[in-house]
């Protein structure tokens, strides 16, 4: 997905500290400056990253049951899909630092969405129709193959970029083998943005289709749709999807996925280049609609307004798995991370991670969002209610009635950290990280809330070493960001009458080094 990262280069490039500046101002972070010959310079050998890899692994902010980058950067999930009992997964991969530059797929496997191992490099961008990059995908079992679609992002000498869509399928060895040719080229009707391809199949027409992410010549966020009988063939184009009262909505439509849950079906996007109400300056965001699908007229009609897939600060691109086999149900996961965003771990030339995968369910016509029933396996003895935080651990808190507090990350004297207060009269919980040690991203901002139209009941709390992930009543509502806790930072303070547990999470993620 390159636009954006383009975008956040320039950004980067501005944040630059110059000689003779003695600090930077509040809110920019000192951030390596990238040539583009940097940026996009090709993996050729193991052994150019081994030393990156043996100094990133040390990091105290590695995380214990998330997916990360083995080193470098990840961002957005790719062909995540069950096949013949195994979960596949790939995330977008710049081996060389924490920047947007030329991208990889990185494939992790795993048999119960929570023990992940490294396989290594999922596609390299080899060949004329990625020669900048593989950019983000999908996946879909079929039969005994398991086949991949990506954007290749091609660009010339001129740096004028085409995307093609491509594909590829597992081979025997577990290797993904690429097809010869593009499957298409871009459109010229619409901009060169033309990326994502998700693959669905419709049961009922037996059709195949393939939803891209797209931007139209007057810069309006849409999706566009191919169609075909066969998999790997035929794909001719559909039309541009329509979702009515949606026509104006963000400048581009990044990572569309439609899926039937319950009989209802539900279309969910990263609409970029746009504020919306209660999210701060950012202008990338995840959401979804419910409503009803009719391919006959590639029409999504809404049953209502937009929600937002997850109220916390990181949290984006979000892509469902194919393959499920159960109609009540959706497997999601999402990068951990916002676009042009800039973490602490930069520092140390690696960020990144993905979410939990969280199962999707529709109550009461809205999503339920909940970790999958597997993370749990992870969880150890309840460790005593002290006021203590394990660095990594499940924490389950049932507040008291009325207004309620809960600060994580606090010093041992109960000051700063990441403080969630909920005010029962508006049935909202404010969110504020300002006061933990290190800070990131304030311009963006620092301050968040959620609406809790049934009040607060509960919290699951998952924290690793470099995130926060909070499911508020059994999934009604989640919230994800990174969180980078000092040696200090490892205390809570909690509202009097208020239950807490909390039981350490073991590791779950392998660490190897696999190219």
């Amino acid at each position: 997905m390159p636009v954006r990262r383009d975008t956040g280069f320039i950004a980067r490039e501005k944040l630059q500290i110059r000689p003779g500046r003695a600090s930077p101002p509040k809110g920019e972070k000192t951030v390596r400056e990238w040539t583009r010959d940097e940026r996009y310079r090709v993996l050729r050998d193991p052994s150019e990253i081994r030393d990156l890899y043996e100094s990133i692994k040390t990091s105290v902010y590695r995380q214990t049951y998330h997916v990360q980058p083995m080193t470098g950067l990840s961002s957005d999930p790719n062909g995540f899909a069950l096949h013949k009992g195994i979960w596949h997964l790939n995330y977008q991969w710049c081996p060389w630092g924490a920047v947007h530059g030329l991208k990889y797929w990185y494939h992790v496997t795993s048999p119960d969405l929570v023990h992940w191992k490294n396989e290594g490099i999922g596609l390299a961008p080899d060949c004329f129709y990625d020669n900048r990059g593989t950019h983000s995908g999908s996946a879909i079992s079929h039969g005994d193959d398991l086949v991949f679609f990506y954007t290749g992002n091609h660009r010339d000498e001129d740096w004028t970029r085409t995307p093609f869509t491509c594909a590829a399928y597992l081979g025997a060895d577990g290797r993904l083998k690429k097809l010869p040719k593009a499957l298409f080229g871009p459109r010229d009707d619409h901009s060169e943005h033309q990326r994502d391809p998700k693959v669905i199949r419709n049961e009922a027409n037996g059709k195949y289709y393939i939803l891209l992410g797209a931007q139209t010549l007057d810069k309006r966020g849409c999706v566009l749709i191919y169609e075909s009988e066969e998999l790997l063939s035929g794909w001719r184009y559909a039309g541009e999807l329509k979702v009515p009262g949606f026509e104006h909505f963000g400048g581009m439509w990044e990572c569309p996925y439609i899926v039937n849950i319950s009989g209802r079906d539900v279309l969910i996007f990263s609409p970029q280049y746009t504020t919306l109400p209660g999210r701060g300056a950012s202008t990338n965001h995840n959401v979804y609609l419910i409503g009803k699908m009719d391919y006959d007229t590639l029409t999504f009609t809404p049953e209502g307004g937009y929600h937002f897939l997850d109220y916390g600060f990181d949290f984006y691109a979000a892509q469902g798995a194919a393959n499920v086999g159960d109609p009540d149900k959706a497997v999601l996961i999402a990068w951990i991370g916002l676009p042009d965003n800039h973490y602490p771990t930069e520092e140390e030339d690696w960020e990144g991670s993905m979410s939990l995968p969280r199962e999707l369910r529709i109550r009461d016509g809205r999503l339920v969002q909940t970790p999958v029933p597997a993370v749990r396996m992870l969880a150890g003895d309840p460790v005593p209610a002290d006021g203590s935080l394990p660095p990594a651990c499940e924490m389950t808190v049932t507040p008291c009635a009325g207004d309620f507090r809960l600060h994580l990350f606090t010093k041992e004297n109960g000051d700063g950290g990441l403080r969630l207060t909920y005010d029962a009269a508006s049935r909202t919980l404010t969110a504020d990280r300002t006061g933990m040690d290190k800070r990131f991203n304030e311009k963006v901002g620092e301050v968040l809330s959620v609406p809790l139209p049934d009040g607060l009941a509960k919290l699951d709390i998952f924290i690793d070493r470099s995130s926060t992930e909070i499911f508020f009543n059994d999934g009604e509502a989640t919230f994800t960001t990174h969180t980078y806790p000092t040696a200090r930072e490892f205390h809570y303070t909690v509202s009097e009458g208020a239950s807490v547990l909390i039981r350490p999470m073991e590791k779950s993620v392998t660490d190897e080094f696999a190219v």
